[in-house]
């Protein structure tokens, strides 16, 4: 037995915002960003839709990207204090994914950061708030999963909260908020989304409900991603949806390795001035993952698949993973993407010599590489990498060089 949970409502198209004044309560939270959503008007439309619907409310401002536990604990805070029937996050991953931790503390006041991180052991929720999120990015698609992604800056850790209960009520997949993201941005959560739809549709809890919704992301992704990083405001309003048919299928189908190496890599060098972005470390290592779980004789006729549906060519599984991996390689130089660590500046764009030292890459290494395998994606992964193949693996992540183990 399997299950497929998505929100209840979702509603999609420009003017999708309006619908928050549809919402029945009291008292809404409204958490957001660092800004962008204020600058274009978009907050001061939430906040006039939810009064127009007759509540009171309030906005937690300032999550900032990669949201940390005292974002999540201050909020939550603010939200016990407050008493709100509604949460509304808007924005991109980041207000959304502090918005449903801070959901969780305060629903339940005496849960810790670490009783959140049990994979699908949150209480039941919706006991005191139902969740509304409202996607400003066409990526990470938080605003239809299960999943939360929220940083121990101590520990330099980013851990998932994966359970069914954060799930949102409503979303609202509204085209004209991404219209605004910058270009370096639109390339970031681009990568993020395909990875989402790729890793779900190789994931060892796919099913025939989260195959149809990966495969066609991936081929709206491919049709729309590049023209949408260079301007054309068509295919960014369809990478909008794209991006969404991903998460709804991730969110079921859960994901693998580039995500767990991800997580890990993320904030594991922030002492050295930057962090490995999430959708740019996702570009990086999928074809690297692609190549490791290939050896996986499913999961090569999977990647087959994907290919065929993306038009590559290929006689046989063998020459179609391939030609998958080049065409993944290529769309990261369309998008200025690098495609290792060791050439990842600073600013995220290709260099050189990247902002993370081999020296200390190595050192950390075996740490990394340790908690990648413990990360909550792992494990349905087609492919389980011992300790040694992580980190083989991150290591090629890392030089760019070819897997063949």
């Amino acid at each position: 037995m399997a299950r497929f949970t998505l929100p209840r409502d979702l509603y999609h198209g420009k003017g999708a915002l309006e619908n928050l004044k549809t919402l029945k309560g009291t008292k809404a939270v409204i958490v957001v960003g660092g800004g962008s959503m204020k600058k274009f008007g978009f907050l001061d439309r939430a906040e006039g839709y939810l009064k127009e619907a007759g509540m009171e409310v309030m906005v937690i401002d300032g999550v900032e990207p990669d949201p940390s536990v005292t974002t999540v604990m201050n909020g939550a805070a603010k939200m016990i204090e407050f008493g709100p029937d509604w949460i509304v996050a808007i924005g991109g991953g980041s207000p959304i994914d502090a918005a449903k931790a801070m959901w969780i503390k305060y629903e339940y006041p005496d849960c810790t950061f670490e009783d959140m991180c049990k994979v699908f052991g949150i209480p039941e929720l919706r006991k005191k708030a139902h969740f509304c999120a409202v996607s400003s990015t066409s990526g990470t698609a938080t605003e239809v999963t299960a999943f939360s992604i929220i940083t121990d800056y101590d520990k330099g850790i980013k851990y998932p909260i994966a359970d069914f209960e954060i799930t949102p009520d409503v979303a609202i997949v509204d085209p004209e908020l991404a219209e605004t993201m910058p270009q370096k941005l639109v390339a970031h959560t681009g990568m993020d989304a395909i990875t989402h739809a790729v890793e779900a549709y190789v994931s060892t809890a796919n099913s025939d409900y989260s195959d149809a919704l990966a495969i066609h992301a991936i081929e709206m992704i491919q049709a729309d991603l590049v023209k949408s990083y260079n301007g054309d405001m068509a295919s960014r309003d369809a990478m909008h949806n794209a991006q969404c048919l991903a998460g709804m299928a991730f969110s079921n189908a859960l994901l693998g390795i580039v995500h767990s190496m991800a997580h890990k890599t993320g904030a594991a060098f922030q002492d050295y001035g930057a962090h490995i972005i999430h959708g740019a470390a996702n570009a990086m290592y999928l074809p690297k993952v692609i190549a490791f779980n290939a050896k996986d004789p499913t999961a090569k006729k999977r990647y087959g698949v994907i290919a065929d549906y993306m038009h590559l060519g290929g006689s046989n599984d063998d020459e179609k993973v391939q030609l998958l991996i080049a065409a993944l390689r290529k769309m990261n130089d369309d998008l200025n993407i690098p495609h290792c660590i060791k050439n990842y500046g600073a600013d995220s764009y290709p260099t050189e010599q990247g902002f993370v030292p081999e020296e200390v890459f190595l050192q950390r290494l075996p740490e990394i590489a340790k908690n990648a395998i413990g990360d909550a994606c792992t494990g349905s992964n087609p492919r389980q990498p011992s300790q040694e193949e992580m980190e083989k693996l991150l290591k090629c992540c890392y030089y760019d060089t070819e897997v063949d183990f």
